[in-house]
């Protein structure tokens, strides 16, 4: 167990490199790097997350399990993943993050492995819920990389860029997984299990990615601190490491009003959010009529606005606001909530849903940039901003997985069954309302806006 904790363990400072020239290029090169690897591993890292939205109509259909069912398994991963969020943010203050990292994409692969060998309810929950944890290994790790190479100044934009990692998930696995298991002539047929093997392979894939490129804290490197090599105030505490400095600074976050707002306006969005990624694609096909590929295909138009939505949002919020996030905070909620009355209660014209999704996802990713994490990493201590970030994200993912639920529970409870006699067969096609889940998914977003809008007068610390 001692050479677990000590594998993962943060490094120890090395001798201070003091050739300007030196430094200047370790932190353009690692600099770089990170942010690369950050945002394409976490992206990659999406599509074992997301997986099982994919596949959940052809499990349905195909009688393996319930509407109810899915939702119960669909929040295991949610609920998971708020308790990992959480205690991995904590973790992560103190560990290596690259290690960190590359480990909770290596075992949530093994899960979707898992997963794909499951039609059973409680095993299936069990992979799902693990799953869910050993994804929140990444946020936090990616979160306390951001904060150790880039500063206060500059942070949302680099927050921005690698935020887009959602929506690059999020199309992949709509679009990419969707034509894996999609009938001809839009997709290739294959089983639902291949909705599991090949997320698998990409995680694995972007566990070495991680493990290769990304690096620990600039002093392990023999570098300062990006405050002090920038010039700027704002991150002159991330030099010191001491452990129960952190833990004292981890404790401070709770003793923050905003933090709490924070958290309560992220957790109502995170409703809202996952609803669209958990039901929209099952809703376009029951309601709208669309086949299990366009269907996604709808989908992914939102995922793909979402990573302009996050570099838009980062850019907005640094140039134009002064790196004030609560003013693009309302700009950008307004544009997530509006189009949901357009997409759910608009004229049923595809032109039309395609353009509101596309308003809706851009907007979506600039709140989710700032609510599921900068907002509260700019108001807490920087060297804590792993333990900011998981609090926020138990907040979040507790949301979204009584969300699943309580979506699933929904809509079942509306079930009609219609038997077709068919010779010596007769299938049977299942029918659902959706009416009540839309008001809670809308109702949801409308407070998230108005929770975010109250932290008005709050700015970033140093």
């Amino acid at each position: 167990m001692k050479s677990l904790l000590n594998f993962f363990a943060a490094g120890k400072d090395a001798p201070p490199i003091t050739d300007p020239a030196v430094i200047d290029a370790e932190f353009r090169t690692h600099r770089r790097n990170i942010i690369f690897v950050i945002t394409l591993s976490y992206g990659l890292g999406y599509v074992c997350r997301l997986a099982l939205n994919v596949v959940k109509k052809p499990l349905m259909d195909g009688g393996i399990f319930t509407p109810e069912e899915m939702g119960l398994i669909g929040s295991m991963l949610l609920y998971g993943y708020a308790l990992g969020k959480f205690s991995n943010g904590v973790l992560a203050d103190y560990s290596n993050v690259k290690r960190f990292f590359a480990a909770g994409l290596f075992l949530s692969a093994m899960m979707n492995f898992g997963m794909s060998m499951s039609t059973v309810v409680w095993l299936s929950a069990t992979f799902w819920v693990l799953n869910g944890w050993f994804q929140g290994f990444g946020a936090p790790a990616c979160v306390v990389a951001l904060a150790n190479w880039f500063s206060n100044a500059e942070r949302g934009r680099y927050y921005g860029l690698w935020s887009t990692a959602h929506s690059i998930g999020e199309g992949l696995t709509y679009l990419g997984i969707a034509f894996l298991i999609a009938m001809p002539p839009k997709g290739l047929g294959l089983p639902w299990q291949f909705g599991f093997w090949v997320p698998a392979a990409i995680c694995v894939i972007a566990a070495g990615l991680v493990y290769y490129f990304l690096q620990d804290r600039p002093q392990t490197l023999g570098l300062p601190s990006v405050a002090e090599w920038r010039g700027d105030s704002g991150l002159r505490g991330t030099a010191s490491h001491d452990v129960r400095s952190i833990f004292k600074d981890q404790l401070r976050v709770l003793a923050i009003p905003s933090i709490w707002v924070i958290a309560l306006a992220s957790s109502t969005m995170y409703i809202t959010r996952y609803a669209i990624n958990s039901w929209g694609n099952v809703y376009l096909q029951e309601i709208r009529g669309f086949d299990l590929f366009d269907a996604n295909l709808f989908i992914f138009l939102n995922t793909a606005a979402g990573i302009l939505g996050c570099v838009a949002y980062g850019y907005v919020s640094d140039k134009l606001f002064d790196a004030r996030r609560p003013p693009t905070n309302l700009i950008f909620g307004l544009m997530e909530l509006l189009p949901l009355f357009v997409i759910f209660y608009g004229p049923a014209n595809n032109f039309v849903l395609a353009a509101a999704l596309i308003v809706y996802g851009f907007g979506l990713s600039g709140i989710l940039a700032s609510l599921g994490g900068l907002f509260a990493v700019d108001i807490a201590p920087k060297k804590v901003a792993g333990a900011a970030m998981g609090f926020i994200g138990i907040f979040s993912y507790l949301g979204a997985g009584l969300q699943d639920y309580i979506s699933g529970k929904l809509i079942y409870d509306t079930e009609i069954r219609v038997v077709f006699p068919l010779g010596d067969s007769a299938p049977t096609v299942y029918f659902y309302d959706y009416s009540t889940p839309i008001i809670f998914w809308v109702g949801a977003s409308v407070v998230s806006v108005i929770l975010a809008s109250s932290l008005w007068k709050v700015r970033a610390s140093d």
